[in-house]
């Protein structure tokens, strides 16, 4: 069984030393998380308790420059922080998709 949530947050970055991307800007980051296992008694994880998690983590994120908390903030950057505290939030494994805008993404 799979299960999968989604949350936006509007973020600004820029990569130093990026021809393109060295400029501040901002996108809009579409985070998903998949959640898989056997469910046991009708239920695998209760939304709410990710929704609750995923949130906490995106609320010290959303509306602020990246480069604060990450020296090189690509996509893949990004993922992997969601990702990791993520794991120390719900203690389940859990794969975190996020997207740089439309069309582009990165996934752990």
């Amino acid at each position: 069984m799979k299960l999968g949530i989604t949350e936006y947050i509007d973020c600004a970055h820029h990569l130093p030393g990026h021809e393109r991307c060295g400029s501040l800007h901002g996108h809009t980051y579409q985070i998903d998380v998949f959640i898989e296992g056997e469910h046991k008694g009708g239920m695998l994880l209760d939304f709410a308790d990710i929704k609750k998690a995923l949130r906490a983590i995106l609320a010290d994120y959303d509306h602020k420059d990246w480069n604060t908390f990450l020296e090189y903030p690509t996509v893949e950057n990004i993922c992997e922080l969601i990702a990791k505290r993520l794991q120390e939030k719900i203690k389940f494994p859990a794969h975190v998709r996020v997207w740089e805008g439309y069309g582009k993404w990165a996934e752990i």
